[in-house]
């Protein structure tokens, strides 16, 4: 792989510093923050990619918020798929001003790697909101949802769980999300949850999620982000783990 086609794929997963900063208990009635970006090439390196997120909250009165992130994936290398994926977060929440707070949510998301055909769970919990301040911010949530997934295969990690494509259980999750200012300019963002099953404890996953962003003007910062997820049960042959390191610039708009 020469060092051209090495810089094409860095450059290529520069906005998934975009990550889910949107905070619901901010005043603003609306904020947005969005990324598009698309890498194609021919000839000796044949690279295909699109990315697309946005994430984006609404209040629509002093009680209630809405808030969304979606986001789509497709990548192909020398003709080959190598991800189609696409993934909806979606909650509201209950007077999120206040210091508890309660709120629904419904999630939706395919993985071309995993052979997630499609996974959702809905489902509701509750928000302590520890810290809210300017230069730090802290929340933790429970929650409890139902999930349903539809595999491409029936064979699992977890034998177990073979015979059928689909896995549905109940879940608890447990939520951290925070913020903090170092110094002037630096800001660290992390987000983790852990969702064991309520039907099988191997069945559980867990995910960590942290940032860190220097502001570049009003409304644009820099960041480098590490995701880390581990799902424990998965379709036979495909690895637990994924983890990714990326860097790039995050729009926000209020």
């Amino acid at each position: 792989m020469d060092i051209y086609f090495k810089i094409i794929v860095i450059c290529s997963i520069l906005p998934l510093g975009l990550q889910a900063q949107v905070n619901e208990s901010d005043t603003a009635r609306f904020q947005l923050q969005t990324t598009l970006t698309g890498v194609w090439q021919e000839g000796n390196a044949e690279v295909l990619i699109f990315r697309a997120k946005a994430l984006a909250s609404f209040r629509a009165s002093n009680r209630l918020v809405f808030k969304t992130q979606n986001a789509h994936l497709y990548q192909e290398f020398f003709k080959r798929k190598a991800d189609e994926d696409f993934f909806s977060r979606n909650f509201i929440y209950y007077r999120p001003s206040q210091k508890v707070y309660p709120f629904l949510l419904g999630f939706l998301n395919t993985n071309f790697r995993r052979k997630v055909d499609l996974r959702y769970f809905l489902g509701g919990g509750v928000t302590w909101q520890l810290i809210q301040a300017r230069s730090q911010l802290l929340k933790v949530a429970i929650s409890g949802e139902y999930e349903e997934s539809r595999f491409a295969q029936s064979n699992f990690s977890d034998n177990r769980f073979d015979g059928s494509s689909t896995i549905s259980t109940w879940r608890a999750t447990v939520w951290l999300f925070g913020r903090y200012q170092l110094g002037k300019k630096l800001i660290l963002h992390y987000e983790a949850y852990y969702q064991p099953s309520f039907h099988l404890a191997n069945n559980y996953r867990w995910q960590t999620d942290i940032g860190l962003e220097i502001p570049l003007w009003r409304f644009l910062n820099f960041r480098v982000n590490h995701l880390y997820t581990h799902e424990n049960v998965v379709v036979l042959g495909t690895r637990q783990t994924d983890s990714i390191v990326t860097f790039g610039i995050r729009l926000i708009l209020k």
